[in-house]
């Protein structure tokens, strides 16, 4: 069950209350979960038992995103204030620079979270911020559709094609490379998630400027990227690789955007490797 904590942060209009949900479990060094643009913390189920096991686990929706409310008026979507959302919310739980893995945005979260030595190691699974500016205009139609789908279709239509693998690849099949592996009531939640994303038109408005050029010193870093990536293609793993050379690039074979539901033991022992 997710818990939700409300904490304050500065904004350009004076102190701002943020609430947060998340779920946390497990036991060992704490680890921070970041899911993607229009996902919620859930993306990551298919982890939690292996992660769990070795790992004091938080796995959060982002603020607009899941079960979170949207950032309150003065607190925009930009990674110059989200990743300070991110900070004080690890303060108000107690996590003292915890290890942190994040998909696609929260990947990009997670190295900018590295970046500003907010935490102690990053796995980024397809993060965002390695494009061309054609691959991201393509990326980022891709995701207005999905949204626009989810938008369109009925609720007795959604839950319908769920409960096929093929209706569930129709549902899924941008983001994973094996949407038949996903539940039926996942795929009907995440769809849910998408339509209700209140932050996904504002930070998909702030992402068009937003490229990763910065290294991440100091810091244990591990990119990793699924071989049948069709969102951020896997190409974008060797642009990381370049901007931060210290990290450790490693591919997901059979993987697709959204790679923990596509080989959880794989993704598992990444992330597992990377924040020991």
């Amino acid at each position: 069950m997710a818990t939700t904590v409300s904490f304050s942060v500065d904004s350009s209009r004076g102190p701002r209350t943020v609430s947060v949900a998340y779920e946390r479990c497990g036991s060992g060094e704490p680890l921070l979960l970041l899911h993607g643009i229009g996902h919620h913390r859930q993306a990551w189920d298919p982890v939690l038992s292996a992660l769990t096991a070795e790992r004091d686990v938080i796995a959060v929706d982002l603020p607009g995103f899941g079960a979170s409310p949207g950032l309150p008026d003065g607190v925009p979507y930009d990674l110059a204030s989200v990743v300070p959302v991110l900070g004080a919310f690890c303060e108000s739980v107690g996590l003292d620079r915890p290890h942190v893995a994040g998909n696609s945005l929260g990947g990009l979260l997670a190295l900018e979270l590295g970046r500003e030595k907010l935490v102690r190691s990053v796995t980024a699974l397809s993060p965002a911020g390695f494009w061309t500016e054609g691959e991201r205009r393509y990326a980022f139609g891709t995701l207005r559709a999905m949204r626009q789908g989810a938008l369109s279709m009925p609720m007795p239509v959604i839950e319908r094609l769920a409960l096929s693998a093929a209706g569930r690849a129709a549902l899924t099949s941008t983001i994973y490379a094996r949407p038949g592996r996903r539940s039926p009531g996942a795929v009907v939640a995440e769809t849910i998630a998408l339509r209700e994303a209140t932050g996904f038109h504002q930070t998909l408005a702030v992402g068009r400027s937003v490229t990763f050029t910065d290294d991440v010193p100091g810091l244990r870093v591990t990119v990793a990227w699924g071989s049948r990536d069709r969102l951020l293609l896997r190409r974008q793993g060797i642009r990381a690789k370049h901007a931060i050379p210290g990290a450790r690039l490693v591919r997901l074979p059979g993987c697709g955007h959204v790679p923990m539901n596509d080989d959880p033991a794989l993704v598992a022992r990444v992330i597992l490797d990377t924040s020991h």
